[in-house]
C-alpha cells in the first residue's frame, strides 16, 4: 500500500535530529480536493508518542484542512475532525495511512466536496 508513497533516500532535519523521509506526496482525490502524507522515521519518539516516527496526514478540500492526523511534539499521536482533537492510537504506518483515508471516505460521504 505504501510503495507509491516512499521516497527513496532522502534525508531531513526535524529539531535538530536527522531523520529518513519515508513518503512526501500529494494525492488528488477531486478537482477540488488532496491529500497530503508526510512521514519521516527518526531516530528516537517524538515526546508524547512510542514509535519512531514523525508525520502528518492532511485532507484539503477547496484550500480548507477539514482532517489532520499528526503527532505534534508534547500532544503525541492525535487527528483533527470537525475541529475537535481526538487522541488516535498508533499501531503502524500502514495502519495509520488506511485510517486516515477511511477518515476521508467518511468525511466525503457525509461532505460534498466536488
Amino acid at each position: 500500500m505504501l510503495d507509491y508513497l516512499t521516497t527513496h533516500g532522502g534525508v531531513v532535519t526535524i529539531s535538530n535530529m536527522k531523520a529518513r523521509e519515508l513518503f512526501n506526496r500529494r494525492v488528488p482525490v477531486t478537482k477540488q480536493s488532496f491529500a497530503e502524507l508526510v512521514m519521516w522515521e527518526v531516530p528516537e519518539s517524538i515526546p508524547g508518542s512510542t514509535h519512531s516516527y514523525k508525520y502528518r496526514l492532511a485532507f484539503v478540500v477547496a484550500g480548507v484542512c477539514v482532517l489532520r492526523y499528526d503527532n505534534e511534539t508534547g500532544k503525541g499521536d492525535h487527528r483533527h475532525v470537525k475541529g475537535k482533537e481526538l487522541k488516535y492510537r498508533f499501531v503502524s504506518v500502514d495502519q495509520l495511512v488506511a485510517d486516515f483515508f477511511e477518515d476521508v471516505k467518511r468525511w466525503r460521504d457525509e461532505n460534498s466536496d466536488d
